[in-house]
């Protein structure tokens, strides 16, 4: 089979529209014309190489939004020409105990969508077919593309750690952080945001936090000692982490979904003295997933996203990679 992908042959390089050839479809593979596909931050790292894991050459793009066009023989759940999603993961091993758990995403064999597999800049993408998630009704299927990585991060620790009583605090609001607080909100949690631009103050406020804070006043922060049930660090920068670590209520928990590629400091006597937890994790699963769209689906959550043409993908990278996405790119596709 032939298809379209936007190609890079080298780290940083410029990408090209390339015609490419697949295998014929695995029994339990699902092919999916892409329609749309958001340029995750992830992404970016990726074309940088800054995780070490890159191949080449690569087609980058892991929060695709398309159409079911055709079904290997034991593919289960899906039909043709329905409306789906794939995120970060197109696969797991579905037997170790991991997946077998539900915990399909901590899969120590999990097949990332960009990781020695083609994504989503293409005119097409293949995913295990429990990789391929149905998307709701409902649902605004132009701007989903972001919640299927970005969305499902931010949206887990919610799932996991919260209640519609928590006080939660946001830290960084651009790419994850703005999703992070409109799934708070909606979820009936109060909702602080942390953000180092004062410009972003309004627009924090209308994604519905109740409270705004400068990340980078000290006195301020100081002042919201042991307040926060869950404090959710979305950046991917070193932080005033003893100061943070304060504002975690009694059993409290900081939880990062950032990719802080430096050690993070924890004092012990903060933790100790709260009885508090530090903690991370990764996407989710595929059940997570449908949770996810299915609420943001129910509270009318999309992201907010700039759209792009897929032919201008190398502007849209550059735009991104420059830090002035506001506060997703989606790529459309138009081949």
């Amino acid at each position: 089979m032939e298809y379209e992908a936007w190609v890079t042959n080298g780290i940083g390089a410029s990408f090209t529209k390339q015609l490419l050839e697949r295998e014929p479809l695995g029994p339990e593979d699902v092919e999916v014309a892409v329609e749309h596909c958001g340029v995750c931050h992830s992404d970016i790292s990726m074309w940088q190489n800054e995780w070490g894991m890159t191949t080449l050459p690569a087609v980058f793009g892991h929060e695709i939004i398309g159409r079911v066009t055709a079904l290997g023989t034991q593919t289960k759940g899906l039909s043709v020409g329905q409306h789906v999603g794939v995120g970060w993961y197109s696969g797991s091993c579905m037997h170790c105990r991991q997946c077998l758990s539900g915990d399909q995403h901590l899969c120590s064999e999990g097949q990332p969508t960009i990781a020695g597999h083609l994504g989503g800049f293409a005119s097409s993408v293949r995913a295990h077919w429990a990789w391929t998630i149905p998307l709701p009704e409902g649902l605004n299927y132009a701007d989903a593309g972001p919640l299927l990585c970005g969305g499902i991060t931010v949206f887990n620790p919610l799932s996991m750690f919260a209640t519609p009583k928590s006080r939660v605090g946001i830290v960084g609001i651009g790419g994850l952080g703005h999703m992070a607080v409109k799934f708070a909100a909606a979820y009936g949690c109060e909702v602080t945001a942390f953000t180092s631009r004062e410009s972003k103050f309004d627009e924090a406020r209308s994604f519905g936090a109740h409270h705004v804070v400068a990340s980078r006043d000290s006195a301020a922060i100081g002042k919201l000692e042991n307040t926060f049930d869950l404090l959710i660090v979305t950046v991917n920068v070193p932080l005033d982490w003893d100061a943070l670590l304060k504002t975690l209520a009694p059993h409290g928990r900081m939880h990062t979904v950032g990719v802080v590629l430096e050690p993070i400091p924890v004092p012990v006597f903060t933790l100790l003295t709260r009885q508090a937890s530090v903690s991370s994790s990764p996407t989710g699963s595929p059940v997570d997933l449908v949770e996810m769209l299915e609420f943001a689906a129910r509270h009318n959550i999309t992201p907010q996203t700039e759209h792009f043409p897929m032919s201008r993908i190398n502007e849209a990278f550059q735009h991104v990679s420059e830090g002035k996405a506001r506060y997703r790119v989606v790529l459309d596709a138009d081949f």
